[in-house]
């Protein structure tokens, strides 16, 4: 997004082109910006234009309609053909590949790119185009008087879909694979999608929260769906696809405890007590269940429940072990025995 009057540029990435992309970026620009434009200029893009009618007169998507009705701003869109109509709009694709993304920009996530994109638009604030009265930032806090106030909530920019979870405890949105809980499988279900995750309901009962996924056929898997399932099949633990990336995390004293229970226990009843302590994680996270399990291993602790155990006395150890304070206690005086001695005569 760029501002006609000010010039300043609103940049985020998406991997994909979709209509919910576009109401998020466009969500977005309005927040960074502190209001609304009154008029919007839009190329012809199918998210929002159904089809091209005579002159400027479109048929506009249902969907666009109740967004832009939502922040009460007007849509006007090019002549086919006609770049130069939106020129800065243009000109911003170019000037934003040379100047933010040359070279590529690295992160640990999207998200992360995009905050540091937001940064390079705030920096280029201070910029002054040529023939502009001021900087890029001092127009822009003039325009900000005529913008129209963001409205109370942001647009519910959300899909629902029924889905429903196959054998592998998975259900497919847009032909990729999410998994869910392995007992909700064959069972029929609610995703709700935004732009960047999936969320998967029965009833109001939320199972899964998944980053989602554009392209085809990947499989989006949560260890933590198929825990109590490996349990009741030890063997397949080993080669679980869903155990794959998780086991990556792992710190090596996970991998030193399934051996020795492993060694202890059998294979199969070792596998078990292991997924008896992978289960703790979801109560106390997997740093803390390692910083235990760390511990039990130091300190010759060989099951789960001494695992558990460490985790529930964690940082309470005042508690448990206080020195006695003597003034709390009552001094008796000696106990006198004398009258003992009648015993020892028969009286």
């Amino acid at each position: 997004m760029r501002s006609k009057y000010s010039g300043n540029p609103f940049v985020r990435l998406y991997p994909c082109e979709r209509q919910q992309a576009l109401f998020d970026g466009l969500s977005r620009g309005f927040l960074y910006y502190g209001g609304v434009f009154p008029v919007v200029i839009f190329d012809n893009l199918t998210a929002a234009v159904k089809k091209v009618l005579l002159g400027k007169e479109r048929k506009e998507q249902e969907s666009f309609v109740r967004f832009r009705s939502w922040y009460t701003f007007t849509g006007r869109f090019c002549s086919p053909g006609r770049g130069n109509e939106k020129g800065g709009v243009e000109g911003l694709v170019g000037f934003a590949r040379r100047n933010f993304l040359v070279p590529l920009p690295q992160g640990e996530s999207l998200e992360d790119i995009n905050d540091r994109l937001v940064e390079e638009c705030l920096a280029y604030g201070s910029h002054r185009i040529t023939g502009r009265e001021g900087s890029v930032r001092e127009l822009h806090e003039a325009e900000r008087k005529t913008l129209m106030p963001l409205p109370r909530y942001p647009y519910g920019n959300e899909q629902t879909v029924s889905v429903k979870a196959d054998k592998y405890a998975t259900v497919m949105v847009d032909k990729n694979r999410y998994s869910v809980p392995a007992s909700y499988a064959g069972r029929p279900l609610r995703a709700i999608l935004t732009v960047d995750t999936i969320s998967v309901y029965s009833g109001e009962t939320r199972l899964a929260v998944h980053g989602r996924q554009y392209g085809n056929n990947h499989w989006i898997l949560d260890a933590d769906h198929y825990l109590e399932l490996l349990r009741e099949r030890p063997g397949a633990f080993r080669d679980a696809r869903p155990l794959t990336e998780w086991k990556k995390t792992w710190s090596e004293s996970m991998n030193t405890l399934l051996e020795r229970f492993q060694e202890r226990r059998g294979e199969n009843r070792g596998i078990k007590e292991f997924i008896d302590v992978l289960l703790l994680t979801r109560n106390y996270g997997q740093k803390q269940v390692e910083d235990a399990v760390e511990r039990a291993l130091e300190n010759g602790l060989g099951n789960a429940a001494g695992i558990r155990c460490l985790l529930e006395t964690a940082g309470r150890q005042e508690d448990f072990v206080r020195p006695l304070e003597s003034e709390r206690w009552t001094v008796l005086p000696p106990a006198d025995v004398s009258a003992y001695s009648a015993l020892e005569t028969g009286q």
